[in-house]
């Protein structure tokens, strides 16, 4: 009896190997993978949709507001085609673990709380919210490099080297400055798309059209889904970039919030919308679909 082989690395190892992988583990393995895939692909529109909100706190006048295309077009001009990718490496030491460990955590609860019955609404919005938050914590300084990368106002040479002179300069509550406003901003969100999501499948038609074509229509679910839980968490994400970029200069959330509202006034808590709402749309889709398919592949329910 012959064992199937699989590439690791440059190597072949029997495919029996990862069968006996613990299943948390391949859940993070396929979260990781899907994380790495969808982070590459949409970098630029993290990118721009920062240097959007990173405007409004030199804007002096409200109404200055830069649109998407031109600051695609001035990145591309002023710091090539790769300028786009700023920020990408730490977007990749926060996805790539963040994503794995975001599905991983949700699937261990979902298998613990939910293994003879499917989640009702509200208990998903509780499972995405709850899986997102273990990630987002853990995540954080990553978090607070990647934001500074991509504005173009600070001079950091690597990654380490931003987190320690973050650290110097700020202490450990630099590297987790916007917490509150990032908690607010990706609970909501994961917990609203896992919602929308599993909602949406059941609502599609899986069972008249062929099965080659159901990864393209749940990767159309995950549209749905991004696009609602983008608009309903895009103030959170505003603040949260002006916290992160400001750090020294707002001592709590509200005080952002206020100050947004009083300088752009209700329009300038969706600074940034178009790009964020493309961005996290796509690449929350693109990272269910991969993952959902590897995991069928493992031989293991989503």
């Amino acid at each position: 009896m012959s064992n199937a082989l699989v590439v690791a690395g440059d190597s072949l190892v029997p495919s029996n190997r990862v069968s006996q992988m613990h299943p948390v583990f391949k859940a993070f393995v396929c979260g990781s993978l899907s994380g790495t895939c969808s982070t590459l692909l949409f970098q630029p529109l993290d990118l721009v949709k920062t240097r959007i909100q990173a405007h409004q706190l030199s804007a002096s006048a409200a109404g200055s507001r830069p649109r998407m295309l031109n600051l695609l077009i001035k990145v591309v001009r002023n710091e090539n085609i790769l300028g786009l990718w700023k920020g990408v490496s730490p977007s990749f030491l926060r996805c790539i673990p963040g994503v794995g460990l975001y599905f991983s955590t949700l699937y261990t609860l979902k298998h613990h709380f939910f293994s003879e019955r499917d989640p009702k609404p509200l208990e998903s919005v509780m499972l995405g919210a709850g899986s997102r938050t273990v990630a987002a914590v853990c995540m954080l300084p990553f978090t607070v490099v990647k934001t500074r990368y991509e504005s173009g106002k600070y001079g950091y040479n690597s990654v380490y080297g931003a987190l320690k002179a973050i650290y110097k300069t700020e202490g450990p509550r630099g590297l987790f400055s916007g917490l509150t406003a990032t908690l607010m901003r990706d609970a909501p969100f994961s917990g609203i798309y896992l919602m929308f999501y599993t909602r949406a499948k059941k609502l599609a038609p899986h069972d008249q059209i062929d099965p080659l074509f159901s990864p393209v229509l749940n990767f159309s679910c995950g549209i749905v889904a991004g696009i609602l839980a983008s608009v309903a968490t895009q103030p959170a994400d505003v603040i949260k970039t002006h916290m992160q970029l400001s750090n020294k200069k707002y001592h709590w959330t509200g005080q952002v919030a206020l100050n947004i509202y009083r300088t752009h006034g209700l329009t300038g808590f969706f600074q940034g919308g178009v790009p964020r709402a493309l961005r996290r749309t796509l690449m929350a889709a693109m990272a269910w679909t991969v993952y959902e398919q590897m995991m069928e592949k493992m031989g293991l329910k989503s």
